[in-house]
């Protein structure tokens, strides 16, 4: 069954959408608030540790009442079930989007369990000691070689779970950039590193040239029978595995159904488990079948994934605002905004609908942001002042890992002082000063989670996988191929060609073809 194939602009809601944003684009809504008493109690939704303010957005009743209208006429509900009931909807690929089923405890697949037992017991085996190297010793160092979602994912998260990190010292590759490999493995002792290949294909160019540097560097102190004792591969190409010199007990399986960017929850995090235990992992994994299940089941007036992609259709569309940013209050989640820039914008950057046509309207927002309150220090001056619109996700935790509560407090009280502000501006008073002048009127969603744990941290990432595929549903587009990430790989192969063989003129452009030129004169 294929995924429904409306065009948005075609459907009645997105029409009185249009003529709703006529009456609504120039209102200052700061006073909404003493004019509709309720709307902070109302703009709002509950769920677990989590709570979602909506209240500072330049959307009524009616915006949110046309927004589910539009959800409803392009069958968004349809869609989910196709989703989790394994349907092929990556149609361009044939294959089903099933990351999902890597955390479902309800139906989890034979496939699934058994992969998750295998992890369990090596990891434990790692981080209690037991497992030796090549000359009987322990590993202190773990070394994930990946890039793309093989790296952004378990390195964002053993970044987040900082607080929950056992003795293991974590290291990522990922930049096919030979000098920062270099600087990694000048660090590592070979008899007590262990390192995790990650991809898929097992032909991934930069990862294989990584893992051929490594395996290089590996060799020199170590003999070739000794590989198979620091060097474990994630993977769903077990002969090339095999001809790396990898132990066949030490290749975790993939799954043909779970995409690159969203496969942390698969043997891909192996880095995670051996980083913060299993334990933690399998919370990390309940706490995103915990969102599944609220994604699945609420009611779309109550479904925080469904609301934040609504919200969004609704400035990126209507509002042209092409950017969105993420601020999360808290030094753990540095790495977030990246993940997500790869989740959000390799998913929906598509300019042609499930029909095969070409789009006429916005798709795939721009995710950008970093830290608070550092980021207050930076870009948020063009937040306040700035000639665009920018609307901004505020993520936060009520309580400090370490409890140290001063420090949380003057954190916190600016993660809600910021969202005040940029509503707020200086509109009700009298500023003679133009240059000090702040119009306000800027919207914010406030996501507050009552701590950082593994559960919370895996549910704030599902959350965000969901809302990347409403947003697709709604655009009519496939969220889950990535044909723009396979044409430059196919570039890049003829560019090294030429580069290889020192001869510039076997690239096309007149313009690439001057640049391997002076590449080449510069290396010799």
């Amino acid at each position: 069954m294929s995924l429904p194939s409306i065009n948005p602009t075609k459907t009645e809601a997105w029409k009185a959408l249009e003529n709703h944003f006529q009456e609504i684009k120039a209102r200052q809504m700061q006073d909404i608030f003493s004019e509709d008493t309720t709307r902070a109690a109302r703009l709002k939704i509950e769920w677990q540790d989590f709570y979602l303010d909506y209240s500072k957005n330049r959307i009524t009743d009616e915006t949110i009442s046309l927004l589910l209208k539009l959800a409803e006429e392009v069958k968004l509900k349809e869609a989910i079930n196709q989703q989790f009931s394994g349907e092929k909807i990556n149609e361009t690929e044939n294959r089903a989007v099933l990351h999902s089923a890597l955390r479902d405890f309800e139906n989890m697949k034979p496939e699934v369990k058994a992969t998750l037992q295998k992890m369990e017991l090596f990891s434990k085996e790692i981080i209690n000691g037991n497992y030796k190297g090549f000359t009987g010793k322990s590993i202190t160092d773990i070394v994930n070689i990946g890039i793309g979602g093989s790296h952004l994912g378990p390195e964002m998260v053993t970044e987040a779970l900082q607080f929950y990190r056992n003795h293991l010292k974590i290291h990522f590759i990922a930049n096919i950039d030979g000098d920062d490999v270099v600087e990694k493995l000048n660090k590592l002792n070979p008899e007590t590193t262990l390192f995790i290949i990650v991809s898929k294909s097992f032909t991934t160019q930069e990862t294989l040239a990584n893992a051929s540097v490594v395996r290089d560097w590996f060799l020199k102190n170590a003999t070739e029978k000794d590989i198979e004792k620091h060097f474990v591969a994630v993977s769903a190409n077990e002969i090339g595995a095999k001809d790396f010199g990898i132990s066949e007990n030490n290749i975790f399986p993939m799954q043909d159904w779970v995409g690159g960017r969203f496969s942390l929850w698969s043997s891909v995090g192996l880095s995670i488990c051996c980083a913060v235990g299993f334990k933690n992992f399998e919370n990390l994994l309940k706490g995103a079948f915990e969102m599944d299940t609220h994604f699945k089941r609420e009611e779309f007036e109550n479904n925080i994934p469904v609301i934040l992609a609504l919200i969004s259709v609704w400035y990126n569309n209507f509002f042209k605002s092409e950017s969105e940013a993420v601020v999360a209050y808290s030094q753990y989640l540095h790495k977030l905004v990246p993940y997500l820039q790869q989740a959000v914008m390799e998913s929906n950057g598509k300019s042609v609908d499930r029909n095969g046509e070409k789009i006429n309207y916005q798709t795939g927002t721009i995710v950008w942001g970093s830290v608070g309150s550092n980021s207050q220090h930076a870009y948020f001056q063009l937040l306040h002042q700035g000639t665009k619109l920018i609307p901004t996700d505020f993520i936060g935790f009520s309580e400090s890992l370490h409890g140290n509560m001063q420090n949380h407090k003057i954190l916190m009280a600016n993660f809600f002082a910021q969202t005040e502000a940029l509503w707020e501006g200086t509109y009700k008073k009298t500023v003679e000063n133009p240059f000090k002048n702040f119009e306000g009127n800027k919207p914010t969603n406030s996501i507050l989670i009552k701590k950082l744990t593994p559960k919370t941290l895996g549910s704030l990432i599902a959350l965000y996988e969901h809302k990347l595929f409403v947003q697709g549903i709604i655009w009519n587009i496939f969220s889950y191929d990535q044909w723009g990430v396979e044409l430059g790989k196919t570039v890049a192969e003829d560019t090294l060609e030429a580069i290889e063989k020192g001869e510039a003129s076997l690239v096309k452009s007149a313009s690439t073809k001057q640049l391997v030129k002076k590449f080449l004169i510069n290396q010799s």
